[in-house]
């Protein structure tokens, strides 16, 4: 007897009947309750909906829609869907406040630093005794400068190691601008006779070269435009090169006293072989020694290295024998051979006189005696 539900000629050939074969073991805990129906992707059509010409039997859910209280669509996005537009709206607003504030505020790159003035303090040594004259060669054997290299080979590289923000090379680069530096200001013949002053000014930062050019066509001892700061010169009037071969030695050292700026402090002696511009003759051969203690401070940043230039920002130079009495900023005037020591103490200064006084007044010393010079024995034979 057939039941209700069993097709009216019984169950065909070939076709499983129970509900065991239709149903897979792995089908069985699968529960589809309210939940699972209102997630599918798939949503049945209505029976009235259906009843329409070329009617679907499905209609595909939008992630938009939502369904009501009874499973039948309500028009209004559902909480997933809510979710999606604030979180799109929010994103939208942030941009468009962006560009809002871009546009009312565009943003401008901090201005490179300016390089720093020069302060420079120059301070001439008195003899303390008769300075000796004599040959040049004569003159550095029985000096301390006896064993001085001779020109560039007297600045030497002090031990590389790159800082915390420069590399290797830059520091490298930092130290042989230092040392061009050193070259052409303190040992190029046209300099020290004060015939050129071009082969220091290329290696200046831009921002110092106002002040150096007051420095060589007005120099003054007011701390700021002495010429003897920037370079080492020789008033042409009295004083002439007599040896071409300076002596030189000194050190090199550098830190970085910011992460974008490398400082290179230089400390270096100059001995220069020196005689008067008007001797002649016999006289010519009374050459003296004149020394320059030379300590400078300079600093490269990023472009500086880059552009291979300098910031000279502080340099203090002691010279002699000089005078006292004169000022040294445009240019050293140093006691030649024969001159006897002289009253220490600089010029005097009137506080009634107009103009600019010089700053630095009362910066002057006295040039040691350099000590004797043992020659070395030969061992008997």
């Amino acid at each position: 007897m057939a039941v209700p539900g069993d097709p009216p000629n019984g169950t065909p050939e070939g076709i499983g009947g129970g509900d065991d074969e239709f149903r897979p073991d792995e089908y069985r805990s699968v529960v589809f309750d309210e939940d699972f129906v209102r997630a599918a992707r798939l949503q049945e059509f209505s029976a009235e909906e259906r009843m329409g010409e070329h009617a679907r039997a499905v209609r595909s859910r939008s992630i938009w829609s939502g369904t009501g209280s009874g499973g039948a669509r309500t028009g209004t996005p559902g909480r997933g869907a809510r979710q999606g537009m604030l979180l799109v709206l929010l994103i939208a607003t942030a941009f468009a406040a962006a560009v809002y504030m871009g546009l009312r505020n565009p943003y401008v790159p901090p201005p490179g630093g300016h390089a720093e003035p020069l302060s420079s303090t120059v301070v001439p040594l008195a003899p303390a005794a008769t300075v000796p004259g004599g040959k040049p060669a004569d003159l550095y054997e029985v000096s301390p400068a006896a064993e001085y290299r001779v020109g560039a080979a007297g600045i030497t590289m002090p031990a590389l190691r790159r800082t915390h923000h420069f590399t290797d090379s830059e520091v490298v680069t930092a130290l042989s601008i230092a040392k061009d530096y050193l070259v052409q200001s303190s040992l190029d013949p046209d300099v020290l006779t004060g015939t050129a002053t071009r082969p220091v000014r290329v290696l200046l930062d831009p921002d110092q070269l106002a002040q150096f050019d007051r420095s060589m066509t007005s120099p003054s001892g007011d701390g700021r435009h002495a010429a003897t700061g920037w370079l080492v010169r020789f008033d042409p009037a009295t004083t002439v090169l007599a040896d071409s071969r300076v002596r030189v030695s000194g050190t090199l050292s550098y830190e970085e006293v910011a992460p974008e700026v490398l400082q290179v402090i230089s400390d270096h002696t100059f001995v220069y072989a020196v005689r008067p511009a008007t001797a002649t003759g016999a006289a010519a051969d009374g050459a003296s020694l004149f020394t320059v203690r030379r300590e400078l401070r300079l600093r490269f940043d990023r472009e500086d290295l880059t552009a291979r230039r300098a910031e000279l920002v502080q340099a203090y130079v002691m010279a002699g024998p000089q005078d006292c009495s004169t000022d040294p900023a445009e240019g050293f005037r140093p006691l030649t051979a024969g001159a006897g020591p002289t009253t220490v103490g600089p010029a005097a200064s009137d506080p009634y006189a107009s103009g600019h006084p010089r700053r630095v007044t009362g910066l002057c010393g006295v040039l040691a005696p350099p000590p004797p010079v043992t020659a070395p024995v030969s061992p008997a034979p």
